[in-house]
């Protein structure tokens, strides 16, 4: 779908939408359980699809409820017979987060399984669980867009870096727990997105897992524990929230709804990072801990008229749905930004206005889009975005909310 937006900046209430990361989270700990969890707010996103899709594969069975809630059948222990002749097939989309959370699960669950993925995400590094593997002689093979996992993972110590992504480290606390006997995470490196695994020690609590945190550097995973069943509500989602903290930092008049003050989330740091935006000179921001956050932050930063902002530490956005480093920069110098890319950073000039009067391509990503989309209410001329239904990847409605908060858009 490609639309051409008509600058015009947009005022309204908004309530953002359920968080993918909670969401992928909890679906996974209330297919584990022993029972039925009811989970309220679940956003119908293709990512939390691929994970739904997956659980299915895996056996857990899903029954829609009034209101948009879900009621979740929990494997328990009662999962199914490991067999040597067959592995699962498992379609995670374009969801890093499905595969990464599900390789070591469904080694516990089924003895592996297939996994394969659309756009990007077969590229993107799994060399944390590969080292594992060899070391725990289990076996994985990639190629052809799929990536073959058979084994069983066993109780003991769990070698990963944390620097390259927080989703091995909640792959295995959501794996560990169901062995036999106790197990450790031990972190080779400072653990980046410390948030994300937050969250995931947050759910897995609620779901009755216990884990002892040792500074972020050593989890101490108890075995033969249990899920116990619960009912949830999914909170509102701050990453999304970030676009529209941006279209506020240009200028619109949005009042946001509906975001939990003290949630585990780490893209809350988007409204410290808001804070500081507002203020006069350079501005320095460390995007290590919340990557996500870049593109929000980028289109604060090109209309931040005659300030210079850095963009720092944040190199592995290089392995998201596009290179989305170099993305952002292209997009925004599209636009008529003046952006300057590092090898892990951004330097943005900030102006008054953005020319706009092009198209854009939203490169698959829904990041780039909805950054796009926002920019464009402080562009001069319309904008095109070519590709835009990419948002359904994490805000199915996003276009609809747009277009009731004032937003002018023609679909081509």
């Amino acid at each position: 779908m490609n639309i051409r937006i008509t600058p015009g900046l947009l005022s309204g209430t908004v309530t953002p939408p359920p968080s993918k990361s909670q969401a992928h989270r909890a679906l996974i700990a209330a297919a584990l359980s022993g029972g039925f969890s009811v989970l309220k707010g679940l956003a119908r996103s293709q990512d939390i699809q691929a994970t739904t899709d997956c659980l299915r594969a895996m056996g857990t069975y899903f029954e829609e409820l009034d209101g948009g809630a879900v009621r979740v059948h929990g494997l328990g222990h009662s999962v199914p017979q490991h067999r040597e002749d067959w592995l699962v097939q498992f379609d995670c989309g374009e969801s890093g987060s499905t595969l990464r959370f599900l390789i070591p699960v469904a080694l516990v669950v089924q003895g592996g399984g297939v996994f394969t993925g659309r756009g990007r995400l077969m590229d993107r590094p799994q060399k944390p669980y590969f080292d594992i593997f060899d070391e725990k002689g289990i076996f994985y093979e990639q190629k052809d867009g799929a990536l073959t996992v058979r084994g069983k993972l066993f109780p003991g110590e769990y070698l990963l870096p944390g620097n390259v992504s927080s989703q091995f480290v909640t792959g295995l606390l959501c794996a560990l727990p169901l062995l036999e006997s106790g197990s450790e995470i031990v972190l080779t490196s400072s653990l980046e997105s410390r948030g994300y695994v937050d969250m995931t020690l947050d759910v897995l609590r609620d779901f009755g897992i216990t884990v002892e945190n040792q500074s972020y550097e050593r989890f101490i995973v108890p075995g033969d524990q249990a899920y116990i069943p619960r009912n949830a509500t999914i909170e509102a989602d701050w990453s999304q929230a970030a676009f529209w903290y941006a279209a506020i930092a240009l200028g619109s008049s949005l009042e946001l709804e509906g975001l939990n003050a003290f949630s585990t989330q780490g893209d809350m740091e988007i409204v410290p990072c808001f804070l500081k935006m507002q203020g006069r000179g350079a501005v320095e921001l460390d995007m290590s801990g919340c990557p996500d956050l870049v593109p929000p932050l980028a289109i604060m930063s090109a209309l931040r008229a005659g300030e210079v902002t850095r963009l720092d530490n944040a190199a592995r956005l290089r392995m998201k749905e596009s290179d989305r480093l170099a993305t952002v920069a292209q997009t925004l110098n599209t636009l008529g930004a003046q952006v300057v890319e590092g090898p892990d950073s951004l330097k943005i000039w900030g102006q008054d206005s953005l020319a706009g009067g092009v198209a854009v391509d939203c490169c698959n990503d829904h990041r780039i889009a909805m950054m796009a989309a926002i920019a464009a209410t402080r562009c001069e001329k319309p904008v095109t975005l070519l590709g835009a239904e990419c948002v359904s990847k994490s805000y199915p409605n996003f276009w609809e909310e747009y277009k009731r908060l004032g937003g002018d858009f023609d679909v081509l």
